[in-house]
């Protein structure tokens, strides 16, 4: 058996290198998907396109929009005197946010009553003027925290305003890059991928131009033929891995504080499932495309359902119950946690063992699938 896997696996090899399209695709393709994902999945807020309408003109307005635009977050980019400038503004996109002063903020302000200032948001992207609103709330409760202070002192009172100093520490992630969370699932989402479309489509290339007839009335076995079609895949998908936690690292500076054989050792667990899944295509599908086609219809789902770019807490509870069945959603748990965490198995069991058993179940169905096919 070893032999006949053997041949199999030093032809799939030869067949692979011997197509630039296929090179291309196996080690170019994920090395541009990790440096295309690096850049473009950042979800950090630090430039904030502002107008200002400021129809005070004050001193206190002018101090409180000093703080705005000295902030490394609210640039002006645009200074406007009406409310139809506002809207223009907003539905062209040229701003994220319009800080408007009405008259009487300084004088409500002196006269001790409360003044008020309004902040029109782009609210297309509900996530980004929800931190845009979080910085804004920061720098108007500052100011308040300095008028109510100076009203203090001016009175007589000599002691401080009290006020309540929180101290956050993040664990794991110090500084709350986003690019350290997404980049980990990238990694998982490129495995996933590249294992599920180079398995199934290399098995239906063998149906499409013929070959395949001529394994099957060879001294091969089917379970010689599945060996020495998944193997190559396997250790494919473990050189991928490889190479893109080390552009990560050393590009990204993303941190690796977990083991990285583990990591390994989890990939493969992993591979159960994708290669099992990407067989079970292979003998549903008669074309190179209906393989492709297939393989999109299970990912994005997966995908979806992974926890990758939505968090699977928020999800309805009946969605979060076929997410238990996604094995992309453990195997992401595990890429994140070894990335960022640095745990070993005592703490990722819980994710390994429901992973190993989808595993096993979705190879052995697929093998037996294609073993009948064959027959």
């Amino acid at each position: 058996m070893f032999e006949r896997s053997r041949a199999i696996l030093i032809k799939e090899f030869k067949q692979i290198f011997r197509d630039p399209r296929m090179r291309t695709v196996i080690f170019i393709t994920p090395l541009i998907q990790i440096l295309l994902f690096g850049y473009a999945a950042n979800k950090d807020i630090n430039y904030v396109p502002t107008a200002i309408l400021d129809r005070d003109n004050t001193k206190e307005s002018r101090e409180l929009l000093r703080r705005f635009t000295y902030s490394k977050y609210f640039i002006p980019e645009h200074y406007i005197f009406s409310e139809k400038e506002q809207n223009f503004i907003l539905d062209k996109g040229l701003a994220s946010v319009v800080i408007h002063i009405d008259r009487g903020f300084g004088r409500d302000l002196n006269a001790g009553k409360d003044a008020s200032i309004q902040l029109a948001f782009d609210g297309t992207d509900s996530n980004t003027a929800m931190i845009i609103m979080g910085y804004a709330n920061t720098i108007v409760s500052d100011y308040q925290y300095d008028l109510l202070k100076e009203a203090l002192e001016a009175g007589g009172l000599t002691g401080s305003a009290p006020r309540v100093d929180l101290r956050d520490r993040a664990w794991f992630n110090g500084n709350l890059i986003s690019r350290n969370y997404y980049l980990p699932g990238v990694v998982a989402i490129i495995v996933t991928m590249m294992s599920l479309l180079l398995t199934s489509m290399a098995i239906v290339k063998e149906k499409e131009i013929g070959t395949m007839e001529q394994l099957i009335v060879s001294p091969l076995k089917p379970l010689d033929l599945i060996v020495g079609k998944l193997l190559p895949f396997a250790i494919i998908a473990l050189v991928q891995i490889i190479l893109i936690t080390i552009l990560g690292v050393a590009w990204f500076h993303i941190p690796l504080r977990g083991n990285l054989f583990l990591l390994l050792l989890s990939t493969c667990v992993y591979l159960f499932t994708t290669l099992g899944i990407g067989l079970f295509i292979s003998t549903i599908s008669s074309t190179q495309q209906e393989a492709m086609m297939s393989v999109f219809l299970f990912y994005m789902p997966a995908m979806l359902l992974s926890g990758f770019a939505y968090p699977i807490a928020n999800m309805p509870q009946w969605i979060q119950w076929f997410t238990l069945v996604n094995p992309l959603r453990y195997f992401m748990v595990i890429v994140r946690s070894l990335f960022l965490k640095g745990v070993g198995v005592e703490v990722l069991w819980p994710q390994l063992i429901p992973l190993m058993i989808m595993g096993i179940l979705v190879i052995t169905f697929s093998a037996f699938r294609f073993r009948k096919s064959l027959g």
